[in-house]
């Protein structure tokens, strides 16, 4: 699904993927995401006269992640536009900077996963809340402050810092 072949590209112009990878799929290994969707991928793939290859379209899954204060599940949809490019680096030089991608003109197909795979893999964000006013957990005995409170205290003067406020009193 997620391989071109060249020679049927350069006859007709354009090739149309749609698909989905589930998330069980090897497409994932070694990887530590867990989607709760397959990841679904529409792209329309072009061939220029020059041995350059355009890919347009969009990749959409839902992903499994937690809060980063309060380590509650959340799913988070991710949507992703897609305009990739590879290029003959006869043609192109070293123009491989992550903006362009490189097929040789001898090759008879082009993989498209591990471009998809990065791409995806840039657009899950690192980090999210599951509200932005998200109080966080307790860190003295972890109690979620969005459910209940609890009666901590969680100001304790740092020793190291006795010295000086010895001298700011006198």
């Amino acid at each position: 699904m997620l391989r071109v072949n060249l020679v049927d590209l350069d006859r007709s112009g354009t090739q149309e993927i749609k698909g989905e990878i589930p998330g069980d799929s090897e497409f994932w290994e070694e990887l530590d995401l867990v989607l709760v969707e397959p990841l679904g991928i529409a792209l329309v793939v072009t061939g220029i006269p020059g041995g350059q290859v355009l890919a347009r379209g969009e990749m959409t899954a839902v992903v499994a992640k937690e809060c980063r204060r309060c380590l509650e599940p959340l799913e988070v949809g991710v949507k992703e536009s897609l305009d990739l490019v590879w290029l003959d680096p006869d043609e192109f030089g070293d123009a491989e900077d992550g903006e362009f991608r490189l097929v040789e003109a001898t090759a008879t197909e082009l993989d498209l996963a591990p471009a998809l795979r990065e791409e995806f893999l840039l657009s899950v964000p690192r980090f999210v809340l599951c509200k932005e006013d998200c109080k966080g957990l307790c860190p003295r005995c972890g109690v979620n402050w969005n459910i209940e409170t609890c009666d901590c205290t969680l100001e304790e003067p740092d020793p190291r810092w006795e010295a000086l406020r010895t001298m700011k009193n006198e």
